[in-house]
C-alpha cells in the first residue's frame, strides 16, 4: 500500500508522521478557486476542498494506494472566512479582528482509497475555538516583522510565535496547526487503511 499526502505542507507532513511512519507527499494539482462556493457553508467548502484535492492526486496513481487531502480556513468571530493574507494591511487587518476575540478554525480532511479492486472515500470536518488575549498594536507591528502570519490563514501560526497570543482552545489543538491527526488515525483505522492507531513496533504498516 502506497499513502500519499496530497499536500505541500510542512505542518501538515509534520503532523502525518504521528500516523504513518513511511508516506509519500505529492502535492495536489487541484486549483481551489475553481470552487463554486455559492451556498456552501464554510465547514462544506473544507471539506470539498479536501476531498477535490485528495481526488485530483488520487486520479494519477495505479495500485493499491492511500491519498490523504487536507484543507484549513479560520473564521473571524464574526464569521468571516479568512483565508492566507493578502497584503501587511491585511494580516494586520486579521490580527486586529481577532484580538481579545474568540474564532474558530475548520480543517477539512479526505482520504482517497483504493484496495484491490475497491475504492472508497470518506471526508469529514473539525472544529476548534480559539481564543486570543487582547493584542496591542505594537504587538501585531512586531510580529507582522517575523514574516510569520504571510503563509497562514487567519495570519497567525499557534505553532510558532502565535502561539503566545492564545489564551485558551477548546478542541484539537493539532486541528489548528493543520491536521486532525487524531481523527484521521480513527478514520484511517475503520477504513481498513492501517490495521491500528499505534504499530507495536512504531514502524511499518500493513494495508
Amino acid at each position: 500500500m502506497r499513502y500519499i499526502l496530497g499536500s505541500g505542507s510542512p505542518r501538515r507532513k509534520e503532523l502525518l508522521g504521528l500516523i504513518l511512519p513511511e508516506f509519500e507527499v505529492i502535492a495536489s494539482r487541484y486549483d481551489e478557486h475553481t470552487l463554486d462556493r455559492t451556498g456552501l457553508s464554510p465547514e462544506a467548502i473544507v471539506k470539498k476542498l479536501a476531498l477535490e484535492k485528495a481526488r485530483e492526486v488520487f486520479s494519477r496513481m495505479e495500485g493499491e494506494v492511500c491519498v490523504i487531502g487536507g484543507d484549513t480556513i479560520v473564521l473571524s468571530p464574526d464569521g468571516e472566512i479568512m483565508g492566507k493574507p493578502a497584503s501587511e494591511e491585511d494580516a494586520h487587518r486579521m490580527l486586529r479582528e481577532l484580538s481579545g476575540k474568540t474564532h474558530a478554525v475548520l480543517s477539512g480532511t479526505a482520504v482517497c482509497l483504493r484496495k484491490g479492486e475497491v475504492c472508497t472515500e470518506e471526508v469529514f470536518s473539525v472544529r476548534t475555538e480559539v481564543s486570543f488575549y487582547p493584542l496591542s498594536e505594537s504587538e501585531i507591528l512586531r510580529y507582522l516583522q517575523t514574516g510569520e502570519p504571510f503563509d497562514k490563514a487567519g495570519s497567525y501560526g499557534i505553532q510558532g510565535k502565535g502561539g503566545l497570543f492564545v489564551r485558551e482552545i477548546s478542541g484539537d489543538y493539532n486541528n489548528v496547526v493543520g491536521l486532525p491527526a487524531a481523527a484521521l488515525a480513527h478514520a484511517l483505522v475503520g477504513m481498513g487503511a492501517i490495521e491500528e492507531i499505534l504499530p507495536p513496533d512504531g514502524s511499518g504498516r500493513k494495508g
